[in-house]
């Protein structure tokens, strides 16, 4: 049985996120959780009296029960169960708590909250979201994205660390249950990959063996987003997928200075998975 969290401020975003997921995992024997955080900026819970804290908690496990009632009337599946969980830690820490202690299989959530404001797709609450979480990949959905079958999945890398075949193993199965066709992008920063480069890459060929896959190369330039996103248009992908790790690509890109001005907003699902 796989294990789903789905973080939820009740917002459409999060509901489109969550829809998503039942849909992909239609035919898989699944267990979801609604998550929901009512954790106040600055320790807001702790100076308000117990009354009001009642009040906020009762507010909120009533919308998650309603969440999950929504859920098992708009999508009846006989493979699926629903849970809630109400928690009053910050977003990112309830999350890592949750994946640890329920054992996740995988994250599943939306890249805008219920606020309206503007957000792109690596605003700060997501970064700090995708950042945090250690314990379970996380798969984001932007905001009112409708499933369409995962046929084409890139997986984008620039070669410079070896992965672990358990890194793999949740980019894996998410081809396998599609059989989606897998494109490697590299990154390219050099003008040949270096033997440490080809090692890693001579690896994941050995990974993907039993998958269609191909190879692909961005050249060198300035906006890796931007690329990325122009790469992900070109070749019809439906997810895209990194691999988080210190100095990882996901963090060069954050630290880009487009990214920091105006955002990476991606048109498509990106799969995080931490190392």
């Amino acid at each position: 049985m796989r294990r789903i969290l789905l973080p939820t401020d009740f917002s459409d975003n999060a509901w489109s996120a969550s829809l998503y997921a039942l849909k992909f995992f239609e035919q898989e024997i699944c267990t979801f959780y609604f998550l929901n955080s009512i954790a106040l900026p600055r320790n807001g819970l702790s100076n308000l009296p117990d009354k009001i804290i009642k009040e906020i908690s009762a507010i909120a496990s009533k919308q998650l029960l309603d969440f999950k009632q929504r859920a098992e009337l708009c999508e009846p599946n006989s493979k699926h169960k629903f849970e809630t969980i109400l928690s009053t830690q910050d977003l990112y820490k309830a999350i890592e708590h949750t994946c640890e202690t329920h054992k996740m299989d995988l994250v599943v959530m939306g890249t805008k909250g219920a606020t309206g404001a503007k957000e792109f797709f690596f605003g700060s609450k997501t970064v700090n979201v995708i950042m945090a979480i250690s314990k379970c990949p996380v798969l984001l959905i932007p905001e009112a994205f409708n499933f369409v079958t995962p046929k084409q999945i890139a997986f984008a890398t620039d070669f410079s660390r070896f992965y672990h075949i358990r890194e793999i193993k949740p980019l894996k199965y998410l081809i396998n249950l599609y059989h989606s066709k897998i494109k490697i992008v590299h990154i390219d920063e050099e003008t040949a990959l270096s033997d440490t480069q080809a090692f890693n890459l001579k690896m994941l060929k050995i990974y993907f063996n039993t998958h269609n896959y191909t190879l692909h190369s961005i050249p060198k330039y300035n906006e890796k987003a931007k690329r990325i996103n122009d790469f992900t248009e070109k070749h019809e992908i439906d997810i895209l997928a990194m691999v988080k790790y210190r100095h990882s690509l996901i963090e060069k890109i954050v630290n880009e200075p487009v990214i920091k001005e105006l955002g990476f907003h991606a048109k498509i699902p990106f799969l995080v998975i931490p190392e």
